[in-house]
């Protein structure tokens, strides 16, 4: 499986498809296999690029110290590697604020961008329930620890398919590549710490911003407030969706990502 050595990290990356490429970039405890629902509809017209954050999957070290701006810069230096030019970029969540930060600080680098789920700044609410998570982590069962990460990031018509739910809490309590404690906690401070608002008029890129009505962590209100900050950003809205919609909504998200990516420019 590939990686390659980046500052003080061995960076895992995966690529599938042909075409014009597309990074994906996944949030806060996640890693590439969040990317799992939607990656084949993707390959199936771009080739696509999915890493491994910091302190996720098979990034190594796990407990190495991190930071929005360090995960945008791995994201940078993995197209470097690639010898890619014109990518363009995806990412819910905090991949979303390391989205930002590539479009910011590696522009000529990135094509498109798509802010999934996503903020400027992190609510003080979001800052205090994440930090809490990281106290359950070593505390909780991990099935409990995911069924009540859940609650929040998916939505309540989900939790009516009983068998659904028992097996996605399955399927991430015994995942091979758990996160560490001290990883997760280095996300949720890079989180806390992350605050792109003053530099939201240096994208440049051509920004779709998509946001689930549903979404408890980023209100559908602040989503749009977001957008009318970033110069050449369009907005929209997945009706009912909540905050992981790429992984309830698939064929949704994938529809919505790729009509934005495809586009024509406008002359």
């Amino acid at each position: 499986m590939p990686s390659f050595a980046h500052g003080d990290v061995d960076l895992y990356y995966e690529i599938r498809g042909r075409g014009k490429p597309v990074l994906l970039v996944a949030g806060l405890a996640s890693d590439n296999a969040f990317w799992l629902p939607v990656i084949d509809a993707f390959a199936a017209h771009r080739q696509v690029i999915v890493i491994d954050n910091r302190g996720s999957g098979r990034t190594t070290p796990m407990d190495t110290a991190t930071g929005i701006g360090a995960m945008a810069d791995d994201c940078a230096a993995l197209v470097r590697h690639l010898r890619l030019a014109g990518v363009d970029l995806v990412g819910h969540s905090m991949g979303g604020m390391i989205a930002q930060e590539c479009a910011i600080r590696h522009a000529a680098l990135f094509d498109r961008v798509v802010l999934a789920a996503t903020a400027s700044v992190n609510s003080a609410r979001n800052n205090d329930l994440f930090a809490s998570w990281v106290e359950l982590f070593t505390t909780l069962d991990r099935t409990l620890w995911f069924r009540n990460l859940y609650y929040w990031v998916l939505s309540s018509g989900f939790f009516d398919k009983k068998t659904s739910v028992d097996a996605l809490v399955q399927l991430a309590a015994t995942y091979p590549y758990q996160q560490s404690a001290a990883a997760l906690a280095s996300q949720v401070r890079a989180i806390a710490a992350f605050d792109s608002t003053r530099h939201l008029s240096a994208i440049h890129a051509r920004t779709l911003v998509l946001a689930g009505t549903a979404d408890l962590l980023f209100p559908i209100a602040a989503s749009a407030a977001f957008a009318k900050a970033i110069p050449h950003a369009s907005f929209a809205a997945i009706d009912g969706a909540a905050h992981s919609f790429p992984v309830e909504l698939p064929q949704e998200f994938t529809r919505r990502v790729l009509d934005f990516l495809n586009r024509p420019s406008p002359r």
